[in-house]
């Protein structure tokens, strides 16, 4: 059963979208974080049910997240992807607080050739939790803000959140 709430946090309306799950907090397994305005946002559908309940764990964190009293993120997401995209985004929840990375290092440290690094892009682009898998953490080799489904204003304010020196 697909269960969904929404939030409000300093980036707006955030909708969680999650699937039942015995083993997940609350017992619901995360499947998507989206905000207003996101590019390919899921819309609550009708079959979905409404569970703020199931959701408590996950609206705890994200609130200690904009707190400035959690760094990251302890919950069991159920997102699917490639085999392709399951990689790069295990190794953008790895990024630290505070910190960021580029798209080519994503590519080196997973062994792919740089022609390869538009593809990882592609899947950044693709990660369906949104601040919980910290996709704003990566930017361009220059410093420069790329794309985020999120928009690129709130990328902007995540990383200053997480006290990231930004490029001017």
């Amino acid at each position: 059963m697909t269960v969904y709430t929404t939030t409000d946090s300093p980036l707006g309306e955030l909708l969680l979208v999650g699937e039942e799950s015995g083993t997940a907090p609350g017992g619901v397994a995360i499947a998507s974080l989206s905000m207003p305005g996101q590019k390919n946002a899921p819309a609550v559908r009708p079959e979905w049910r409404r569970d703020d309940a199931a959701f408590a764990e996950a609206v705890r964190q994200i609130r200690a997240f904009f707190a400035g009293e959690l760094t990251e993120f302890d919950l069991e997401f159920t997102t699917t992807g490639s085999g392709f995209q399951q990689r790069i985004w295990q190794e953008v929840a790895a990024i630290p607080f505070g910190s960021t990375t580029t798209y080519g290092e994503l590519a080196e440290r997973l062994g792919l050739p740089r022609e390869r690094v538009r593809a990882v892009g592609a899947a950044v682009g693709a990660n369906p939790v949104l601040l919980m898998r910290p996709c704003h953490r990566v930017i361009g080799a220059d410093g420069g803000m790329r794309g985020y489904a999120g928009g690129v204003e709130r990328k902007v304010r995540l990383l200053a959140h997480e006290g990231v020196a930004l490029a001017v």
